[in-house]
């Protein structure tokens, strides 16, 4: 099978790591085993601002180059099926929906997601083509069921398929062994205003209670606020070892010497990282807020009510203080990852999707 794939926020080949391309490169690798994939085209079609009227114009001009490219090569040979990776009100899909109409393409989403409260500015344009993707798919596949609430809203005749969020568990399956000294908490994290920061300052917020209790929290991660972050954890400074940005490898083998995953998770749409903690037999600490009960069950973390500083303190003292309970929640995280969320089973399920869209065998 012949796959067009396109990730309009952050193509898999972006050079600044995040969740989001994360999961491109992984959805592009598990379609890559069974199938020729094509990345039609690394435009970013991201609109920061909805009042940026400037660069929306400037992206559609681009969008529209990239559509006459592919379409003077697809003239000769055309694929089976495209797919689009994560288009939403910030960064719709301009590409793949003109194209696949005018050579009856099958057109597919992953990650799609839609909310009537976003029609503000040049997002309200971005949103009709979010809308316009979500009706003309041959199906949309959601990664989790806040998503598809949404899409099912806008579109009740949208044609839909699940796909748990997933991750290559190898990297993190080496035996944990045992070790005295104070219990290691961790956090990986890209250092960004917004979400990302306010989950720093709640996670800095609650550890400054719990100075206590015997811990060490190693931070992994960089970014453009990080002298924001490292102000947030002054008060706890002597607990904290900043790792800076590490390469995968790297992330693996700390979580592997860790005891306990931290992050609070505002506005997560899911989480990565969760899974790769939970692989690594971690158990988690987050809210339950946004997507991150999707990856997080309570056999394999502590969920707390959003927004809830003294509620996160005290499940964290929770953990760091009941061995037996750490160790219970991250063999079960290790065995749901593995049951659930590992890189085979989504592999086999995404083509097989595919394949009943376009009864090409994946």
């Amino acid at each position: 099978m012949r796959i067009a794939f396109y990730a309009p926020l952050k193509s898999p080949d972006h050079p600044v790591p995040s969740g989001d391309r994360l999961m491109a490169r992984q959805l592009r690798a598990a379609l890559a085993g069974r199938c020729d994939v094509v990345l039609e085209s690394d435009l970013r079609s991201y609109l920061g601002d909805p009042d940026n009227q400037t660069a929306a114009a400037g992206i559609a001009v681009q969008a529209a180059r990239d559509r006459d490219r592919i379409a003077a090569r697809w003239q000769e040979t055309a694929p089976q099926v495209w797919v689009t990776y994560h288009p939403y009100y910030k960064s719709p899909d301009l590409i793949g929906p003109p194209l696949c109409r005018d050579f009856a393409v099958p057109y597919v989403t992953i990650e799609s997601s839609y909310s009537a409260r976003r029609n503000l500015g040049v997002w309200a344009e971005s949103q009709k083509s979010v809308l316009q993707g979500l009706t003309q798919a041959a199906v949309n596949i959601c990664l989790t069921a806040r998503d598809r609430a949404g899409i099912v809203a806008a579109v009740p005749a949208a044609r839909l398929a699940d796909l748990p969020p997933f991750i290559d568990v190898a990297p993190y399956m080496a035996a944990r062994t045992p070790h005295s000294g104070p219990v290691r908490l961790i956090t990986v994290a890209m250092m960004r205003a917004g979400d990302k920061l306010a989950s720093y300052a709640m996670l800095a917020e609650a550890l400054a209670g719990l100075a206590g209790l015997d811990w060490q929290l190693t931070i992994v991660g960089a970014g453009p606020v990080e002298h924001q972050v490292r102000a947030l954890f002054r008060p706890v400074q002597d607990r904290i070892t900043w790792a800076g940005l590490c390469a995968p490898g790297q992330v693996a083998a700390l979580l592997g010497r860790a005891d306990v995953y931290l992050w609070p998770g505002q506005g997560e749409a899911y989480g990565l990282a969760y899974l790769e903690a939970q692989a690594a037999g971690l158990p988690v600490v987050a809210q339950h807020v946004a997507g991150v009960p999707e990856v997080v069950a309570s056999d394999t973390g502590l969920l707390t009510p959003p927004g809830d500083v003294a509620a996160y303190r005290a499940a964290v003292a929770r953990l760091i203080t009941d061995a037996a309970l750490r160790q219970g929640l991250g063999q079960a995280a290790r065995d749901r990852v593995l049951a659930r969320h590992s890189f085979p089973a989504a592999s086999a399920r995404l083509n097989r999707i595919l394949a009943n869209v376009t009864g090409v065998p994946a």
